[in-house]
């Protein structure tokens, strides 16, 4: 990679056509000048600029160095006007997170998004590895986690947590449940709900829970919104995070029945450690902890 300084006195040097002008430009003294370009051409393996006399042209070679510099100029000018402009409502933010709380943290963002055309929400649903991956690599701006991940490059702040819920239709909110009537009612499994019964029934059931492999199943769905769907009709039960439940269009048709025993999933708000958020990744980070915030 050239050399960022011999490069702009380069390239001022071609722009004012004389080493005395240049030197003045940068506040170097003429030698100064003279012997970046003799840095530079070394670096380059080439001769830049042919002399005759006081004056001086350019080889091929310095014509196309000459206009590399111009282009790196334009590139930093754009950049610093990107930094200085720092627009809460304009440009790209990446987030990542559950999908249930996912579910939950879209509605919050519509609003702000119909209202800034120039913004571009980009909002995924990933496990928890995909999430960190994602972060480390600076994919993503913000991430929800279920843990601190405890790690050098990373800062997590604890924004909450939300319980993991036992869901059957809302007629059976106060009818005593024994696991026995689970199976009699069978699971609606999803990716994430064989985990979340191996979690939170053989928590509650440790006598009777055969583990998520042998229990009866009465469907199954991999769409997160369409979930409790089937248990809102009355058919069947899942296991999902509140946020899950919260943000179900006919939750007035869902129970969370009350176990002796709950279980919550911590909620870790993360980014990269020493990175500066740009303005609208500080605003969505205010709607996560908004949307955290109607768990409680």
């Amino acid at each position: 990679m050239l050399n960022a300084t011999w490069l702009e006195t380069f390239t001022t040097l071609c722009e004012t056509g004389h080493f005395t002008q240049a030197a003045a430009r940068l506040n170097m003294t003429q030698p100064g000048v003279s012997q970046h370009l003799r840095k530079l051409e070394q670096q380059v393996g080439q001769g830049l600029v042919s002399r005759q006399g006081k004056s001086f042209t350019l080889t091929p070679a310095g014509e196309a160095v000459f206009e590399l510099g111009l282009s790196r100029r334009a590139e930093e000018k754009r950049l610093r006007d990107a930094i200085e402009a720092d627009d809460r409502d304009a440009g790209p933010v990446h987030i990542a997170c559950s999908g249930s709380f996912a579910m939950l943290l879209y509605p919050i963002l519509l609003p702000w998004m119909r209202a800034a055309p120039d913004l571009s929400v980009h909002l995924q649903a990933a496990p928890q590895a995909e999430i960190l991956a994602g972060l480390l690599e600076g994919r993503f701006d913000l991430g929800v986690l279920a843990a601190d991940p405890n790690h050098v490059r990373l800062e997590a702040r604890h924004i909450g947590r939300e319980e993991l819920c036992l869901v059957l239709p809302a007629d059976t909110a106060d009818t005593p449940m024994a696991f026995a009537d689970l199976e009699a009612r069978g699971f609606i499994a999803h990716p994430d709900g064989y985990g979340y019964a191996d979690d939170l029934l053989r928590l509650n059931f440790p006598d009777d829970y055969p583990g998520a492999d042998r229990l009866s199943l009465r469907g199954s769905v991999n769409q997160i919104g369409q979930i409790p769907a089937p248990v809102a009709k009355g058919i069947g039960y899942t296991l999902l995070p509140r946020s899950g439940v919260e943000a179900f269009a006919d939750k007035a048709s869902l129970s969370v029945f009350p176990l002796p025993k709950r279980r919550w999933h911590e909620l870790w708000l993360v980014m990269r450690r020493g990175r500066r958020l740009s303005a609208r990744a500080r605003h969505a980070r205010d709607m996560i902890a908004q949307a955290a915030g109607q768990l409680r």
